[in-house]
């Protein structure tokens, strides 16, 4: 790959071999490990690491002091707010080497977790889920799904645009901003398809 299709500041660390796609940036001290796969567009922000395998997708904006260890994938335009934290061991100790034990997280299209939030390995975040700040995700969570506190629980659903639900008595929801609708059957949401007539 060569250096003029991405930028990375001087005192950033990239270790090799890792395929890091048009567009990208990484900034100052953050350090990108070998194997990994940095989609387009990327924003890499300040004393963030990508532990050796990561895959992000396309426009994944990782902000300050975040660590996406090993174990850990994610789609297509993906945010990760400030000091966020993945793991990927369920039960850590010093002294015993688990380095084959990484457990699997992926997070899907769209998502948002929210800074200083923590996501305990082993748990899949939805497409364009939301987390609010400060949450600790224990369990999988839904496409769309709101969850907040300490351990998170669902209390709503959120656009694409990042925009609260609020469903009428048939399930159905119009987002403020962008004017798309969606439908809430069965305690999950889908965005309705237009019919353009």
């Amino acid at each position: 790959m060569s250096e003029k299709e991405y930028f990375a500041h001087e005192t950033a660390v990239i270790d090799q071999p890792c395929q890091i796609a048009r567009g990208v940036k990484i900034w100052h001290f953050s350090h990108v490990m070998e194997n990994c796969q940095i989609g387009e567009g990327c924003n890499l922000g300040q004393n963030v690491v990508i532990s050796p395998n990561v895959k992000l997708g396309k426009n994944v904006k990782v902000q300050n002091n975040v660590s996406i260890y090993t174990g850990v994938e994610c789609e297509d335009d993906v945010f990760l707010g400030p000091s966020m934290v993945f793991t990927n061991v369920i039960n850590p100790r010093s002294a015993v080497n688990r380095r084959g034990d990484y457990q699997k997280t992926l997070v899907k299209r769209g998502a948002t977790i929210g800074a200083n939030s923590t996501v305990v390995c082993g748990h899949d975040i939805g497409e364009f889920a939301f987390i609010g700040a400060g949450a600790v995700v224990t369990k999988h969570v839904p496409a769309y799904a709101l969850v907040v506190g300490n351990p998170s629980k669902q209390i709503g659903w959120m656009s694409e645009y990042g925009h609260r639900l609020e469903f009428n008595e048939e399930g159905i929801a119009l987002c403020p901003e962008s004017k798309e609708r969606y439908q809430l059957k069965d305690n999950a949401v889908s965005k309705l398809k237009e019919n353009k007539s």
